[in-house]
């Protein structure tokens, strides 16, 4: 079957004016023109447009998307069986916290006791499964499980104020690391501010601390794609600008 824009718009409840950007950017082309001059889409761009927006609802931007289905290794079967795998893990938090809404309903009702740990329990486990997801398999391989395994029970046993305070932190890191970078100067005063600052933040996280595991990690920054994707969002080169200072920072720099 085949769909003009608005029809496929209709179909997919996106907008027309959203396909049309799609093929500006070329991560999908119609099948053709027809006389009027009007896009044509078959079956073989139904299919990419499903894939675009399954990755769009993991939160990945456009550029990653496109670099990703329009690789020649890409493969739509396993691409479907990672989607499975994400939705299922976001499917599970959102089960998680709808559950602690359940349970704080039930208290302040009075049927059921809830302690300040179980209050806030979903939320950290949803920033533990939003780690594991994005980081987890190349963090497992370059610490191993134990150290993995041992810097989530230390999330898990955050206090409220702790979880709150790691969430402020990961605020400031990413502003005084934007500021660093318009100064341009990784050894420069904002920078190594914006390294120490991501010390502190590693420090909820990690059950010990040492310069040559935060250099590591900030080298994997940028060896990693994934990552580097992360920190390069909004500016190219940050992720990269990140572990210079963090190098110069940890006195590991050659």
């Amino acid at each position: 079957m085949e769909y003009t824009v608005q029809g496929l718009g209709q179909l997919a409840g996106i907008s027309a004016r959203t396909l049309r950007y799609y093929d500006e950017i070329g991560i999908l082309k119609p099948a053709r023109m027809n006389s009027s001059g009007y896009r044509i889409y078959g079956q073989k761009e139904v299919d990419r447009l499903q894939q675009i927006l399954f990755y769009r609802e993991l939160g990945m931007s456009l550029d990653n998307i496109k670099e990703i289905i329009t690789s020649p290794s890409f493969d739509e079967v396993e691409a479907l069986r990672e989607h499975q795998v994400k939705l299922l893990a976001k499917k599970e938090q959102l089960e998680q916290l709808i559950s602690n809404v359940d349970k704080t309903i039930a208290h302040k009702e009075g049927r059921i006791n809830m302690s300040d740990k179980e209050k806030f329990a979903g939320f950290k486990q949803k920033l533990i499964d939003d780690n594991e997801k994005k980081y987890g398999k190349e963090i497992r391989e370059k610490y191993g499980d134990d150290w993995v395994n041992k810097s989530n029970e230390q999330v898990k046993n955050m206090t409220q104020d702790q979880y709150d305070g790691v969430t402020r932190l990961a605020n400031e890191v990413n502003e005084t690391l934007k500021a660093a970078m318009e100064t341009g100067d990784p050894a420069g005063e904002v920078a190594q501010k914006a390294a120490d600052l991501h010390r502190k933040w590693l420090c909820f996280y990690w059950d010990t601390y040492s310069k040559e595991a935060h250099a590591g990690l900030a080298q994997m920054y940028v060896d990693d794609p994934r990552f580097t994707a992360y920190y390069d969002k909004e500016q190219p080169g940050t992720a990269e600008f990140l572990r210079d200072a963090i190098l110069i920072y940890t006195g590991m720099k050659e």
